[in-house]
């Protein structure tokens, strides 16, 4: 017995050295690249650095600069336009394409992993290969001015292609949630007179809820942190009318002297998607609860 219990201690022990093995070089790795950058950029938003140089400690002045900045609040009013717009339009269409791709039709393997070749390609390709459809091929086609050159319009261009890309992963994660819902609950209510309507409404939504809460959960959080594609189609314009709030902090914090102002402007942007995720997430939990 007790030569037993040492073998049992030994692989024990065994164990934690490999779990440990494992955890000490992803937390290092992690403090190295998320903890202590978070840390720095958050002491850098009370000073009035510029990225190089020497700097002083101005307090809780950039905070307050924050305010009355027209360009920092028009950035927060577009991102969260745009952010807003994507997100019902990403979950609504990729509802309607997952019950489409749940059904009883042929080639369906096929056609689920043609909807996810959008999520495989990178953001600036396809911002890049957007930015040449709308600048040339629908002008030559219509025969009017690019969208892009539009301050008024812009905007609907980079929700068009967060939508086209955002659309695959959230696509799969509804027909995951489809996938649960049990055959049987369909039948019986097939037997009580249930329309297609009365079963999405009272069976389908309610029990792929979870998976609603992902997806807007997920989808806010990506649409507020638009960046690549600004980068690929607008560079923030015309008229500086498609500045995101993350295009803003890159622009000026890297090359516009702001590199203190805009790290205080990242830690509350931070703090903002912090907010309404976890504002989100209880929401739409109570709400799966109630139905």
């Amino acid at each position: 017995m007790a030569s037993l219990a040492r073998a049992k201690s030994k692989i024990g022990s065994g164990r934690m050295k490999t779990f440990y093995a494992i955890l000490i070089p992803v937390l290092i790795l992690f403090c190295a690249f998320n903890t202590f950058p978070l840390i720095t950029g958050v002491f850098y938003s009370f000073t009035n650095s510029k990225g190089y140089g020497a700097f002083d400690i101005v307090g809780i002045q950039n905070y307050l600069d924050l305010f009355s900045d027209a360009r920092v609040g028009n950035s927060y009013l577009f991102t969260f336009k745009v952010a807003v717009v994507a997100t019902i339009l990403t979950n609504v269409i990729s509802l309607i394409l997952a019950i489409a791709l749940s059904s009883k039709i042929k080639f369906k393997s096929a056609l689920r992993g043609l909807y996810f070749v959008p999520q495989i390609l990178g953001a600036l390709v396809v911002g890049y290969v957007f930015s040449y459809l709308f600048t040339w091929i629908i002008p030559a086609l219509t025969g009017s001015e690019s969208i892009l050159a539009s301050p008024e319009l812009a905007w609907i261009a980079i929700v068009v292609v967060l939508v086209w890309q955002s659309c695959a992963q959230t696509t799969i994660i509804y027909i995951t949630g489809l996938s649960s819902v049990p055959e049987d609950v369909y039948e019986a209510a097939s037997l009580d007179g249930a329309t297609g309507w009365n079963k999405f409404r009272y069976i389908t939504f309610p029990l792929i809820m979870p998976s609603v809460t992902t997806n807007m959960v997920l989808v806010m959080k990506n649409m507020l942190m638009v960046f690549d594609q600004i980068i690929a189609m607008t560079s923030g314009g015309p008229s500086q009318s498609t500045e995101s709030i993350s295009y803003l902090i890159y622009n000026n914090g890297l090359s516009g002297g702001q590199f203190g102002f805009q790290c205080a402007n990242a830690v509350i942007f931070f703090l903002l998607i912090a907010v309404i995720s976890i504002v989100q997430t209880n929401f739409l939990s109570s709400r799966e609860e109630q139905l």
